[in-house]
């Protein structure tokens, strides 16, 4: 009588590691492709616009730049003047060009109704465009200060 043996073989082990060879292919595969479609996705409409011999504007637009400062003077382009000098000045700058730009700088002590009334000055002289002119202020902001 013949007699096997009565230990059974294990089976083959289940693998304890991942093959990384499949995954990095599809990897570089998706890779490939979004580098071949994004130049396309931000190409934007292609347009055959008309072309004509214009002349570039090398004017310079005209500003004025008025300070108020914290004792209570108004400066125009760094010298003293009184409000109807001010009004006169803005208006024949009003006259001359209509785009004329107005760079306000104010000082933190000046009140709030001092520029209220010195634009209102401006806009009735016809001055529309008018720039508040700030520093950066460095370092971090304060609490509360900011988005």
């Amino acid at each position: 009588m013949a007699f096997g043996r009565l230990e059974r073989r294990q089976g083959a082990q289940p693998m304890s590691e991942i093959n990384m060879t499949p995954l990095i292919d599809v990897m570089l595969v998706l890779l490939v492709i979004f580098m071949l479609t994004a130049p396309l996705m931000t190409s934007s409409l292609k347009l055959n616009l008309p072309k004509a011999d214009a002349k570039q504007s090398d004017a310079t637009p005209h500003s004025l730049m008025i300070s108020l400062s914290a004792d209570g003077q108004t400066y125009l382009n760094d010298s003293v003047v009184t409000a109807p000098g001010l009004v006169a000045q803005a208006k024949e700058a009003a006259r001359q060009s209509a785009d004329t730009e107005v760079q306000l700088r104010a000082d933190e002590a000046v009140s709030y109704g001092r520029v209220a009334e010195l634009i209102g000055l401006l806009q009735q002289a016809g001055l529309s465009r008018i720039a508040f002119v700030t520093e950066a202020k460095v370092g971090v902001p304060e609490k509360g200060v900011g988005p």
